[in-house]
């Protein structure tokens, strides 16, 4: 199957302002583009991309002041499958952990582990098996919070969303990643394209999503707590430690969002490539 993916962003500063994003396609799904338009900023600007510590691929923007617009679309090519399940996946003693993974084992801004641990191991230390273990946190964070964009708010902490039961897909994730953390479970906040494949519209407007990454039996796997079912068509733009390693887009300077649209649709299959030219 193909997708359409993209997005539309404009942000008005009134200064010359440098802009951080993480809006790129991650590089294992890249040899899946079948046509990407250039990434495209207008007005002056000087672009520097670079790779930071968890391996996406970033820009640094600098900009003048006044409206700039960012915007990037493409069709990326997809197998159709859910997300993949292991069931018999097995929980991997720290011990016996990479190095690498140690850092997703650790507290950091949104996902309070100190906070939480004794909640953790009292409700999901006596589930046995790894893959249970992690669905078992899923389900408990799919019924215990509520979602509804009215309840986003960006400094919203795992705790946070424990205590207040409400929130959108990046806190549903936050507090999953901290359970599964508590737990000895390496867990990695992710976000990136998720369109309605596979399942009834959503009559919202699109919007970029964000999901997790659980370590167990050698490799990662992928959860979602907030639809908490295997999903088709994610396309993964960026991995890290939680939102605040990986945000989108940030400005260091006043700004104010003039427009945001993402596209993420299944599309019929032909040579975009050639249709382009």
């Amino acid at each position: 199957m193909h997708i359409r993916y993209g997005y539309t962003i404009e942000i008005e500063t009134a200064q010359p302002t440098t802009l951080l994003t993480a809006l790129d396609v991650e590089a294992a799904r890249r040899r899946d583009i079948v046509f990407e338009h250039p990434f495209l900023v207008s007005g002056p600007a000087r672009v520097d991309s670079f790779i930071d510590p968890y391996g996406n691929r970033c820009r640094r923007i600098a900009t003048g002041a006044g409206v700039t617009q960012l915007s990037c679309h493409g069709v990326i090519a997809d197998s159709g499958q859910p997300d993949a399940s292991a069931l018999d996946a097995a929980f991997v003693p720290v011990a016996a952990l990479p190095t690498d993974m140690l850092p997703f084992l650790l507290a950091s801004r949104y996902c309070e582990t100190d906070l939480l641990a004794p909640f953790a191991w009292w409700k999901f230390g006596s589930v046995e098996g790894g893959w249970a273990k992690v669905q078992a946190i899923c389900d408990f964070v799919h019924d215990r919070v509520t979602f509804g964009y009215e309840n986003a708010r960006a400094t919203r902490t795992a705790m946070e969303t424990f205590e207040e039961c409400v929130g959108v897909c990046r806190d549903f994730t936050h507090l999953a990643v901290t359970l599964c953390r508590c737990l000895n479970i390496p867990a990695r906040y992710c976000n990136g394209y998720l369109g309605d494949i596979g399942v009834p519209p959503d009559p919202a407007p699109m919007d970029f999503n964000a999901w997790f990454e659980a370590y167990l039996g050698g490799r990662w796997y992928t959860f979602d707590a907030r639809h908490n079912v295997p999903r088709i068509g994610r396309i993964l733009v960026a991995r890290g430690r939680d939102a605040m390693d990986i945000p989108m887009l940030q400005s260091f300077g006043p700004h104010v969002l003039r427009r945001f649209e993402v596209t993420t649709e299944e599309v019929p299959e032909f040579n975009y490539a050639v249709a382009a030219e």
